[in-house]
Parts: structure tokens; sequence; C-alpha cells
């Protein structure tokens, strides 16, 4: 089994400490237009302080019309570099590669924060979205282009782009939603284009020391989980990232496509040759035991989200105790609170079921 506290390598900068990743996970906790908060400061800072190898912020929209939810972190304009600025100063001082994820919530964006239809592949009636046209999707790339380099500017080690749960890279992925006939869609090629066009640009525009992550889901959101695994060979193959970041809501799960379901989904990509391109995943990692399970399975690290939210050392706890089991739900919010989270990011915290103690029984 991978030690989960052996440093990791990668083809572009800094090593990680050891073969943990917080999540990019949705805290409500920035400024409404895009800054970054002192809460929001406080909750990535203490992860990092926690023994975290890697931090990543949550989703950041690389445009002001693709935000995705209240209190996003914005990184689509030169207002946000001092908070961008601070907040990478104190990741890298406490020692964690740091990673801004880019983000642009497509069809998904909420109606009331924009003027106008939300953008997507294609028109979509259900959403009310309107279709970008091919020189509105060059603008757009141009957009995660300069995002990018807005990161390394303030100082990030590094960037992902967020190709996952449904928003705009997904969007163009899925065939289902993307129904355009250019070159951006069509067969898994053009539909994927946008993408693969990404890496190439953030590759050439950064240097060569700054990371560059790929966040998929390979279900749920259109997708088919054979063309994401023709993505990933295709990924693997080009060596231009330097690691694959896999949202699988539970990694030790069988796949649903009954084509698939021979082996565990994990397997399905781990069993693919990756060179030097490192593979991660999330979902339901949750106690020491599931992370070993996870590195035995042929993971190079592991994404936490709950059980990063519930202790901010969770890598130091389980370097103490090799048995180390998470706090038993539902918390308290003066848990959370310890914990470094802000009021915003406990109340979106109650939303989940079964999360946070009531006041009737805390």
């Amino acid at each position: 089994m991978t030690d989960p506290f052996s440093p990791l390598s990668l083809a572009h900068g800094p090593d990680w400490s050891n073969r943990f990743m917080l999540a990019p996970l949705t805290n409500l906790q920035s400024h409404k237009d895009g800054t970054l908060s002192d809460d929001e400061f406080t909750w990535l800072t203490k992860r990092a302080e926690g023994g975290f190898g890697a931090v990543s912020t949550c989703a950041s929209h690389v445009r002001e019309r693709g935000i995705g939810f209240p209190g996003q972190l914005g990184i689509w304009g030169d207002h946000h570099l001092e908070g961008l600025t601070r907040l990478a100063s104190a990741l890298n001082a406490a020692g964690a590669h740091s990673i801004v994820q880019l983000h642009h919530a497509g069809m998904r964006t909420p109606a009331e924060f924009i003027d106008g239809p939300p953008e997507c592949p294609s028109d979509n009636e259900k959403h009310g979205a309107k279709g970008l046209s091919t020189d509105e999707v060059e603008a757009l790339k141009d957009d995660f282009v300069a995002a990018a380099k807005r990161a390394e500017q303030a100082g990030f080690h590094g960037v992902e782009l967020h190709g996952a749960h449904g928003y705009i890279l997904g969007q163009f992925i899925s065939p289902m939603i993307n129904q355009r006939d250019d070159k951006y869609g069509g067969s898994l090629k053009n539909r994927s284009r946008i993408l693969f066009d990404l890496i190439e640009r953030v590759r050439a525009e950064c240097g060569p020391d700054f990371s560059l992550g790929v966040r998929l889901s390979p279900e749920r959101f259109g997708m088919q989980l054979g063309e994401i695994l023709e993505i990933v060979e295709r990924l693997f193959a080009g060596q231009a990232i330097d690691y694959l970041d896999l949202s699988l809501w539970d990694t030790f799960k069988t796949p649903e496509e009954e084509g698939f379901k021979d082996k565990p989904l994990l397997k399905h990509f781990t069993a693919l040759d990756r060179g030097q391109v490192r593979l991660g995943a999330a979902g339901k990692i949750s106690t020491a035991a599931d992370v070993c399970r996870a590195l035995d399975g042929g993971l190079d690290f592991v994404v936490l989200g709950r059980s990063g939210i519930l202790h901010h050392d969770f890598p130091r706890q389980m370097q103490a105790d090799a048995g180390f089991e998470p706090a038993a739900l539902p918390v308290s919010r003066e848990h959370l609170k310890a914990e470094g989270l802000g009021p915003a990011f406990i109340d979106y915290m109650a939303s989940w079921e079964g999360f946070v103690a009531s006041e009737e029984t805390a």
C-alpha cells in the first residue's frame, strides 16, 4: 500500500508533503463581489495548518456570468487578486500545495444572479439557457486561461479545471446536453475539445513550475463511463496534466452502467497506464481505514470532503492514530466553529441532512 504520509511528486510544481488533498468544497463564504472573506481565509488556511498536503479553493468562477452559488470565490477580475494573494501566501507558508479550482456553472447558473439567460454549449429549455456561439466559446476559453494566469500571479502553485458535476466543461462533454454542430459538438473528440484546448493553453501560458489538474465525474449529469474512460486515456497519454481528480460520490462503488459492472468503478481507471499523471478520487473516504483502502486500490492520493470539514487536522489525527474515525454525525455548531467554519458555512452544512445537530438535540 502507498504510504499516505509519503511525499507526492508532480511533473510541475512543488511536491505535496503527503497524499491528502482537501476537496474543492462549496462554502458560501466569499463576499458578494467574489472577493475573499476572513471566514473563507480561516477555513482554508486552517486545513493547510492541519497537515493537508494539497488545499484547493472552492469552485472559483472565471467569468462573472458563470457564478454557480452565492458566496462563491471569484477569479474573473483583478479586484480578486489582493485576497487571492493573501490566501496563496498563507497556504504556501503552512506547507500546502495551493490550488484554485477554475469553474463556470454554465446552464446551472441561478437566473437570479445574472441578467439574461445562463450560458450553455447549446440552448437548453429546461434551464432557460442560451447556447454559446463559436466566437463566444473562444472567449470562454480566454477567460479560463486568464483566471489560471491570475492564480499564478497571486502565488498559487497550480489550478484545477472543473470538468465534473455537470458544470460547463462537463456540459460540453455530455452528448445529452451538447447539441452543437461546430468543432465543439458531435463526436467525443469535438465535445471534449474545449477541455484539451484549455490544458494546452494553460500549460503553454503559465510557468513550467505551475501544476495543472483536472476534475471529472464519470457518472451522472449525462456522462457515459466509456466516453470518460476514453478522455482519461487521452489525458494519461498526453502527460500534460499533473493529476486527475475523480469525483465518484463513492470511491468503492460498482458502476451504474451494465456493461461495466465486471469490476469496481475505480478499477476501470487504476487499470489504465497513467505514466507520471497522479490519480486521486473523492467519495465516501471518511475514516483512516477508508484512506488505506483507497490507496491500496491503486490511488496516488485521496480527496477528502466531509472528513476535512469535520477535522481540519485529519491527516495529523490519522498519523497519530492509524484507526482514526471522524466525529460521529450530527455534530454541534460549536464543533464546526472550532474547526474554522464561519456562520455562512455552518448554515450551509445544516442544510445537509443529519450533519449538524439541531438546537433541541445538541
